[in-house]
């Protein structure tokens, strides 16, 4: 049988789980730096748009790349502060909404955990082929340590992933249950 809990200890389980909202400013912070990759997006943009009769194939090419760049961080920013603000501080309460993410209907901090690798990747793919495309500017050194960083990245998510697989039951998803009536 459980002991009774005193005021005191209903007290600090309360001031703990009240902390949760000191995440909130962080978030908020997140949403600001959003701001600043959008505002770097559009000035990048410009700057092709503006130069592109000038820039050689190769130049605009590394400059798209750079733009897509741009986007695959400000995902992340997404999935970091809906996600975690989801997991961590307050529900948003999204149900029925039609812009609700698919993903956030079956979020927690591991599968938080194995997007946030994977968008690493993509990031670190991007960087990645810029290199490749203007190898010639690159040392020898500089490439095998990006793709060894690359390397640790994907061996990283593997490794998150099968984490996640091994200490999280099966359970069937919306997923799971269109596969079973489309098969």
């Amino acid at each position: 049988m459980n002991a009774p809990v005193t005021p005191r200890q209903k007290t600090l389980g309360s001031l703990i789980f009240l902390s949760r909202w000191l995440q909130a400013p962080l978030y908020l912070g997140l949403i600001v730096a959003q701001g600043v990759y959008v505002y770097r997006f559009m000035l990048e943009l410009w700057h092709i748009v503006q130069d592109a009769n000038a820039m050689k194939e190769t130049t605009i090419m590394l400059g798209v790349l750079g733009l897509i760049d741009v986007v695959m961080i400000a995902n992340l920013l997404i999935m970091v502060i809906i996600g975690g603000y989801e997991t961590f501080v307050s529900r948003l309460n999204l149900q029925g909404h039609p812009d609700q993410p698919e993903w956030l209907s079956h979020v927690n901090a591991g599968i938080l955990k194995v997007k946030l690798a994977t968008a690493l990747i993509g990031i670190s793919s991007i960087h990645l082929l810029k290199t490749f495309i203007d190898v010639d500017k690159h040392s020898d050194k500089e490439i095998v340590w990006q793709v060894g960083i690359h390397l640790t990245f994907v061996a990283s998510a593997l490794i998150l992933a099968w984490i996640e697989r091994l200490t999280t039951p099966p359970h069937r998803g919306r997923h799971d249950a269109a596969e079973a009536v489309s098969a």
